[in-house]
């Protein structure tokens, strides 16, 4: 197969499937397992998933794009526990059985998503550490508020741009955009690069025949960054690593920032939309809020337990023959972590109704060493993105029936179409925010310890924390 070059200004730039090809994959392979790619699955996937554990229990065979096999982990405690032994479930994908075999096509449009790099995400071990520690030690260097006055600054410019009209489509024109023009501030890029990597991100998670080229021109751009930082360092991730005692190769740093910038804009993006729809339709998150009960943050950690960003959390490989949940897993098979499904699993979520408001032991953000480099900046932008809209329009309301909100998924993630509103016109306010404070270039002391973080029983908060202290904690595998 011929990769289309990617055009990241024409979202209609997708190409036809290839003559021959099948368009529109049943739900289930030659031998009658689950596919979990193609309409029949994205259409409903929870559906598929409640399915998959009633007719298999906690672990089910399934199949990718490319009618690869897998195993898709549905309860709460199975995921947990291959998250969090690396020696038995490697994130190091030169394990996979149908790799070494040769079934893995050189173009599928999983090796973006699944393939080696050499980055924290896939390493294990030392040589995790090793990559850990650069980014912890750059990451300590920025002023903890940095964030969220980018949030709050880029938020403002947003609104602006719909706020007089009346009505917006919030997905297109405010969750889509939010997080990646903090995360570029972030890494050091141009803020005009953002739109563009907003869309190669959304193609490269899809496994479409745009991913291979979209996972291109990122990494295209990651590298001219880095040839820009190398001749004019500044304040920002990037300079930060490639001027770091470890001596990190500008492949290593590339690497690292490609799962900053894909990761955490993935999952971000959704979460805030996701938590903006819960804003405006569900009554008991007004009400609670308007009463005092309930702090914006529980409600995002509502959404992360109910309606998570990542569904389906890739992948991990068995080191040995082993066994999970009574299946026989073979060396070098692959396993996914399904984790929308087991944050429902009924063996720890007997009703499915109780709040779980600032309980943060849900499985959104994976789990174990390689838990999701993104998790408290994505909880930051959410909070301070929705409270700046509500401070803003706070007559903001749903313009179409909630029946008529509609949702797209691929194998991995789950989000809404669009998310149309209507509120009172209001005027621009420009220039009148603040500035972001600029970090400066030295280290800040490191927070107070914490104990190892234990997830806490669902059903019950957990204590709130620093946001910083939290992400810091994640690159230190705490």
């Amino acid at each position: 197969m011929t990769t289309q070059q990617f055009d990241p200004a024409r979202p209609d730039s997708a190409p036809a499937p290839p003559a021959g090809c099948p368009a529109r994959p049943g739900p289930t392979g030659p031998d009658g397992t689950v596919r979990i790619y193609g309409p029949a699955y994205e259409s409903d996937p929870t559906g598929v998933f409640e399915q998959l554990r009633a007719d298999h229990g906690a672990v089910a065979p399934v199949l990718v794009t490319g009618d690869l096999p897998g195993w898709l982990v549905l309860g709460y405690r199975e995921c947990l526990e291959v998250l969090r032994t690396p020696t038995r479930f490697s994130h190091d994908s030169r394990h996979w059985n149908q790799l070494r075999e040769g079934k893995v096509p050189a173009d599928s449009p999983l090796l973006p998503v699944l393939g080696w790099q050499p980055d924290r995400m896939t390493a294990d071990g030392a040589e995790h550490r090793r990559l850990r520690d650069a980014v912890t030690e750059s990451m300590d260097r920025f002023d903890r508020r940095g964030v969220r006055r980018h949030v709050t600054r880029f938020s403002h410019r947003l609104i602006d741009d719909f706020c007089a009209a009346g009505h917006a489509e919030l997905l297109g024109q405010f969750s889509q955009h939010l997080p990646m023009m903090v995360l570029t501030q972030l890494l050091g890029m141009p803020e005009a690069y953002g739109p563009r990597l907003v869309h190669a991100a959304t193609e490269l998670v899809k496994a479409s025949d745009q991913t291979i080229a979209a996972n291109i021109y990122i990494k295209d751009q990651l590298r001219r960054l880095l040839e820009r930082k190398h001749s004019a360092p500044g304040d920002d991730l990037a300079s930060w690593l490639i001027e770091h005692p470890a001596g990190l190769r500008d492949e290593e740093i590339l690497n690292l920032l490609w799962l900053v910038l894909v990761a955490a804009n993935e999952n971000t993006t959704s979460l805030l939309a996701g938590a903006l729809r819960m804003v405006l339709t569900d009554p008991r998150f007004r009400a609670t809020l308007a009463g005092g009960q309930m702090t914006l943050s529980d409600g995002v950690e509502q959404v992360l337990w109910d309606d998570p960003p990542t569904i389906v959390i890739p992948a991990r490989w068995a080191t040995s023959d082993t066994e999970v949940a009574g299946r026989a897993i073979r060396t070098g098979d692959m396993l996914l972590l399904g984790v929308a499904a087991g944050n429902i699993d009924p063996a720890i979520r007997p009703d499915i109704n109780a709040p779980m408001y600032g309980n943060r032991a849900h499985l959104s953000f994976s789990g174990g060493p390689h838990e999701c480099p993104g998790r408290e900046v994505a909880r930051a932008i959410a909070d301070t993105a929705i409270d700046t809209l509500l401070l803003r329009l706070p007559d903001l309301r749903l313009a179409v029936d909630e029946s008529e909100l509609r949702w797209r998924a691929t194998t991995w993630t789950r989000h809404l179409a669009a998310l149309p509103v209507r509120f009172t016109p209001g005027p621009p306010v420009g220039e009148e925010q603040p500035e972001p404070v600029v970090p400066e270039r030295r280290p800040l002391p490191d927070p107070a310890p914490e104990p190892p973080a234990e997830p806490a029983a669902p059903g019950g908060a957990t204590a709130e924390h620093s946001w910083w202290r939290g992400l810091l904690g994640w690159f230190r595998g705490d």
